[in-house]
């Protein structure tokens, strides 16, 4: 189906987990992007530190808050977010502003072009700003994305890239199973084997340190090879 660029809809899916420093900001930065037709949708995993709180004192018909019953992870949160998504395109968009909500239209173009079914914000393409954090959390990233590249047969710089944005009806056809980090080689192993149209984008990325509230760490990297491995070889 061609999307209609002058009149489509764009669902954004927020999972959160003790983000109370940025939620109030990332909230605001969502909301004045310049794509005015918006579906938010906030998914708190049960968070501590006052986000859950302040989610639900929030008065604003125009977001959707999920509040989980316990901690469940990243990709749990996402695939039920992913339930109530209406809109025609739907982005991934952390809580913690490591990406940048004003470059969601050079994500969707290539969707609203009709060229791309799915595209992948990266992180190591183009001349957009990064900040410079660690130097073996690149090293991990380029490993499981050539992992994920052998097994998809597919040429992406940044498979674990959090900026994901999708045709909705593509992303509602696949089933979402792993509930962290495992989310990424999952959905990238899904949508190639869908055989979508993939497109990648250079985007900016403000990278945190752990000190600042970084949450992933070195076992959800095993995780991710295994998930490369299960996603890929046992398909069903």
């Amino acid at each position: 189906m061609v999307i209609n660029p002058s009149s489509f809809t764009l669902s954004v899916i927020i999972p959160c987990f003790n983000e109370i420093n940025t939620i109030e900001e990332v909230i605001n930065k969502v909301k004045n992007t310049s794509i005015k037709s918006k579906q938010i949708i906030i998914i708190d995993d049960f968070s501590t530190d006052g986000t859950r709180e302040y989610l639900k004192l929030l008065k604003d018909e125009s977001i959707k808050v999920i509040l989980q019953n316990k901690n469940q992870g990243k990709g749990a949160a996402i695939a039920k977010g992913i339930n109530y998504a209406t809109g025609d395109i739907a982005i991934i968009q952390d809580a913690d502003l490591e990406y940048d909500p004003n470059e969601y239209e050079k994500l969707i173009n290539p969707i609203l072009l009709n060229k791309a079914d799915v595209v992948f914000g990266s992180r190591f393409k183009g001349a957009e700003p990064h900040r410079v954090v660690y130097f073996w959390h690149r090293v991990g990233n380029g490993f499981l994305t050539l992992m994920s590249n052998i097994m998809t047969d597919i040429n992406l710089t940044d498979m674990e890239t959090c900026y994901k944005a999708f045709r909705t009806e593509i992303l509602k056809s696949i089933t979402i199973r792993e509930k962290r980090f495992g989310f990424e080689p999952e959905i990238t192993a899904k949508v190639a084997r869908k055989r979508c149209r993939i497109y990648e984008v250079g985007i900016s990325y403000f990278g945190r340190t752990y000190e600042e509230g970084k949450k992933i760490g070195w076992k959800d990297g095993v995780r991710a090879i295994w998930c490369i491995l299960k996603y890929n070889l046992w398909k069903k």
